[in-house]
């Protein structure tokens, strides 16, 4: 179990470069959510690490987007158990570039 803590760390670190998406293309709101969900969220949602919802499967997100934006911004700056840390490890990100990276991967996996 040790060794999966580690890597999940790893993990989260992988994608944490300190940088947010607003230099990537002021006032383009989907490819601010791809910078910051290449940055932060991939190492997770790509592979779907400790539950996270893969980019890709309709099924998963249709589910959590029916819950609106509102309550996925919640879960992303609060974190979810297991491994959904706060903010996704994020914490120069601003509630717009999680609500970004939110849409993006809800609007990937559609």
């Amino acid at each position: 179990m040790r060794g999966f803590g580690f890597a999940l760390m790893v993990l989260w670190l992988t994608g944490c470069t300190g940088e947010t998406g607003d230099a990537a293309a002021p006032g383009n709101t989907m490819a601010i959510g791809e910078d910051v969900y290449n940055k932060f969220c991939f190492s997770c949602h790509a592979a779907g690490i400790a539950g996270a919802p893969m980019v890709g499967d309709a099924q998963a997100w249709s589910v959590r987007a029916a819950k609106g934006n509102e309550l996925l911004l919640l879960s992303t700056v609060e974190g979810m158990p297991p491994g959904m840390p706060p903010m996704g490890l994020c914490m120069a990100c601003t509630d717009e570039d999680l609500t970004a990276a939110i849409e993006y991967m809800v609007t990937a996996s559609q």
